[in-house]
């Protein structure tokens, strides 16, 4: 099976379904990885702070796989914030990742009580001119921190990364991202951590296509234009994970699942810092 490609505001593409990787461990994530990229899955996404990029190396090593078939993405955090702190940043994942290059960079948060992440954003255009990642991007940043971003740099984003889901659902910084060619990714898209999955709203959505309540989550991302990255270790979840390409929601459906939203103010404060 073939996961869609969405283009990127600078030309390249990333797949639309990826793997999270928090919180696994080298081990468990090198594993994780060999046995996804048998299933179809291209799209790997790691952080420094999550301690596994050595082990997401090792996993893209022993997948087989040419190097350029894989979208790898690594974000850094508050640590490498600051006048050309993130070179050093960069080069610590690319030698843990044993690679050249990483296809999308992530400043993990905006951290804006330390004002750094516009000399932080500067520092990531040099490192996409140098080669050593493809595209770069933001995760969890508001529209008011983007706005400084356009108004202070030279680079739009390819990509803000926020917590999404039908319960947290953020359909302003959506509309935002889509308004300046921005990619919305969903980190936890399952909504892990809350009953979500559960709702029996879903679960007879599931039922109607023959579907998971999990899959249909995922397909109401895919079919929002957004990029998703379900993180599992098993390999029949992300079996299951993949197998959403062969059904689509009906206006009745997405009514529904619309209506779990916890408000267009749920989630974590990116301000704060976390996952």
């Amino acid at each position: 099976m073939t996961i869609p490609l969405i283009e990127l505001n600078n030309g390249t593409t990333i797949p639309q379904l990826g793997l999270g990787t928090w919180p696994l461990d080298d081990t468990e994530v090198a594993r994780a990885i060999v046995e996804a990229t048998a299933l179809g899955y291209r799209h790997i996404d790691t952080a420094a702070k999550y301690g596994n990029e050595a082990g997401i190396g090792d996993g893209v090593r022993a997948s087989g796989l040419p190097r350029e078939d894989l979208f790898v993405t690594t974000k850094l955090d508050g640590t490498y914030q600051g006048d050309d702190r993130a070179i050093e940043g960069l080069d610590g994942s690319l030698a843990r990742l044993g690679l050249d290059y990483v296809d999308l960079l992530l400043i993990h948060w905006p951290l804006p009580a330390r004002n750094q992440f516009v000399s932080t954003w500067k520092t990531y255009e040099k490192l996409l001119a140098a080669g050593k990642t493809r595209s770069i991007g933001v995760s969890n940043f508001k529209p008011a921190h983007l706005d400084r971003l356009l108004a202070e740099t030279d680079i739009v984003p390819a990509v803000n990364q926020i917590q999404l889901n039908p319960k947290v659902t953020r359909p302003a910084q959506r509309a935002y991202d889509a308004e300046h060619g921005i990619v919305t990714e969903s980190w936890s898209p399952l909504g892990p951590g809350t009953d979500l999955l559960d709702a029996p709203e879903l679960a007879s959505i599931a039922a109607k296509h023959g579907k998971t309540p999990g899959q249909v989550v995922l397909r109401w991302h895919i079919e929002l234009g957004l990029v998703a990255i379900p993180k599992s270790r098993n390999p029949s979840r992300m079996a299951e994970n993949m197998d959403i390409f062969d059904f689509a929601l009906d206006a009745d459906d997405r009514a529904v699942i619309d209506s779990l939203s916890d408000g267009p103010d749920a989630g974590v404060d990116s301000d704060r810092g976390g996952h």
